[in-house]
């Protein structure tokens, strides 16, 4: 059997979640799937994946086979690439990640407006509001928000988001009002279920220490989109970044508090592992879609308004 082959069957049941769905993408039955992965689990000399009747778990070593799976198989099709020359089309999947807000509001018509472009390019947009390793989990192209740490990726700046705090001019009308961050701590706050329940900010002005504001929360919710519609119900204070608010803002069901104790304005930007971007689709994807992500991350900024 050909072990690239069987790698990449086997990268294909580890992203659709079961041997019958990779089955059916390659047209072949969940038998020849399950052989495929038999082969390279007899050949590593371990179990790669843990199998039901349902579904599949990668096991402890299967996790770093698949990362190195995906490394080998993206090297080949850089290859691959190479081996074609400037003149290669746009062809084959394209695999993103995004945070789930600004990928909703933000990248995905400009995905769709690309794709009406690019017939022979297929797209997995995949949105997470975690750290995502592009290279282990095998995208080519990530849509970051605030300040980069892997030095190893290529980045293409496409805007600044801030990051601010809301609430609905009903709810701020029948509270006390909020002059300064400590004054948070006596008011009604909706926040994030993976946050601490403390909001931090920037010093004053001569001092170096950030302050900490200890916030007691009426509701705590995992949604953006719930925390958001629920400071837009007045049910309380919320802090999201820009993006997320910006038509609730610019259609007055939201208001800006607190705008001179924000932090800097954080950077956006689209990455990519070193090498990917020479890849036909991924340097089409990010010629098409920097300017337009400029454009519209300038526009949700004047949405919101100067700080």
């Amino acid at each position: 059997m050909d072990r690239l082959d069987a790698m990449k069957v086997f990268v294909l049941a580890v992203d659709e979640g079961s041997l019958a769905a990779a089955g059916r993408k390659l047209g072949r039955s969940p038998a020849a799937v399950s052989r495929a992965i038999a082969f390279l689990e007899q050949r590593v000399g371990a179990e790669l994946l843990h199998r039901t009747t349902r579904s599949i778990k990668l096991s402890e070593e299967g996790e770093r086979y698949a990362a190195i799976c995906r490394r080998v198989l993206m090297e080949l099709e850089e290859a691959d690439v190479i081996a074609a020359g400037p003149r290669a089309a746009p062809r084959g999947l394209l695999t993103i990640t995004a945070p789930v807000v600004s990928g909703e509001i933000v990248l995905r018509p400009i995905l769709d407006a690309f794709l009406d472009v690019y017939p022979t390019v297929s797209a997995k947009l995949l949105l997470f509001d975690r750290a995502v390793n592009l290279v282990e989990e095998g995208f080519d192209i990530a849509l970051r928000i605030g300040p980069l740490a892997d030095s190893a990726m290529m980045a293409l700046r496409v805007g600044e988001v801030r990051r601010v705090v809301v609430a609905a001019p009903r709810y701020l009308k029948q509270h006390p009002r909020i002059q300064e961050p400590g004054d948070l701590a006596k008011h009604q706050t909706v926040v994030m279920a993976h946050l601490p329940n403390s909001w931090t900010f920037a010093p004053q002005a001569g001092s170096s220490v950030p302050r900490t504001v200890q916030l007691t929360p009426r509701l705590v919710v995992n949604s953006t989109s719930a925390a958001v519609a629920s400071a837009v119900a007045g049910r309380g204070v919320v802090r999201m970044y820009s993006y997320q608010v910006a038509e609730q803002v610019a259609r007055g069901e939201l208001e800006i508090v607190l705008s001179g104790d924000e932090d800097p304005e954080m950077p956006a930007h689209l990455i990519c592992p070193q090498g990917r971007l020479s890849a036909p689709k991924v340097r089409a994807f990010t010629d098409f879609a920097v300017p337009r992500l400029k454009k519209q991350f300038a526009l949700l900024k004047k949405r919101i308004g100067a700080r």
